[in-house]
């Protein structure tokens, strides 16, 4: 038997040729066009991206821009628009009206006010107003309404009278003041008379009595004939009718001292003349008057 040598190209994988110089240069110039290409098209969407970017900011600008001026224009236009509205002779004052006032005429406090006819309601001043009124001693205070387009309304609060002071002068009917409201020949019906000493110069006595006569309620004011005191405390009352004498003290607890007061009358003889001293409504001290 021969031995046979195996044939070189039978069963071994042929070893490729290793590329050319030239073909390495073209792939070389290749994949620097491609990488070129790259680089323009990145440049171009960049470029793209930021005019994009700027339209988009101007835009946006604009938008602001075109806001804030139509903002502005509206602004000064509805400015305009009040001001002269408002200092237009249509907003001006020509009718005043007067309400609360029973002694007081009020058509001289609207005679006294004409001088503001014609001011623009926006204008009208509380403070000329009450220098105005404060020749009127009748009026404790007011208050006013601005009613467009023209109309002012002036709401008087009056003072008024709770006792009356006999003097030279004749019966002076006073607030809880002291301001004189008026002057008449008699004592009206309901109204006390106050009786005071006659040091009283710094109007202790008076301001106890009109502190009492403001507290207690209107029925028993319409029931004092007389009333008086000399110091803060020891005001007392003659009441009409039955003559009775009441020691009611100050001002404090005012409405238990007329619960009181009114149990100790129903509770006592009325053809007595008797002196009820509820100074101290829990201790009621009742006594023949003589």
């Amino acid at each position: 038997m021969r031995d046979v040598a195996p044939d070189a190209g039978e069963g071994e994988a042929a070893t490729p040729s290793p590329p050319s110089a030239r073909s390495l240069a073209r792939n070389a110039r290749r994949a620097r066009r491609d990488a070129h290409r790259l680089e323009r098209r990145a440049a171009r969407e960049r470029r793209r991206s930021e005019r994009g970017e700027v339209r988009r900011f101007t835009r946006i600008s604009r938008r602001r821009k075109a806001i804030a001026l139509g903002a502005g224009i509206s602004l000064a236009s509805l400015v305009g628009g009040v001001a002269v509205v408002t200092l237009s002779p249509i907003m001006s004052l020509t009718t005043i009206e007067v309400t609360g006032a029973s002694r007081l005429d009020p058509q001289r406090v609207v005679d006294a006010l004409d001088e503001h006819r014609g001011t623009p309601l926006a204008f009208l001043s509380d403070d000329e107003i009450a220098a105005d009124l404060a020749d009127f001693t009748l009026v404790r205070s007011f208050a006013t309404e601005i009613v467009p387009p023209n109309t002012l309304i002036v709401r008087i609060v009056e003072r008024a009278p709770i006792g009356a002071l006999e003097t030279a002068n004749g019966v002076e009917l006073v607030d809880a003041a002291g301001v004189v409201i008026e002057v008449t020949d008699a004592i009206p019906d309901g109204v006390p008379l106050i009786q005071l000493p006659s040091d009283d110069a710094e109007g202790v006595a008076f301001g106890a009595v009109a502190d009492v006569l403001i507290a207690v309620p209107r029925e028993v004011v319409a029931r004092i004939r007389t009333v008086s005191a000399s110091t803060r405390d020891d005001v007392t009352f003659e009441l009409r009718d039955s003559a009775h004498i009441v020691i009611w003290g100050d001002a404090e607890r005012s409405a238990q001292k007329t619960r009181v007061l009114d149990a100790a009358i129903a509770a006592t003889d009325q053809a007595v003349r008797w002196t009820y001293d509820v100074s101290a409504p829990d201790s009621l001290v009742v006594r023949d008057a003589g």
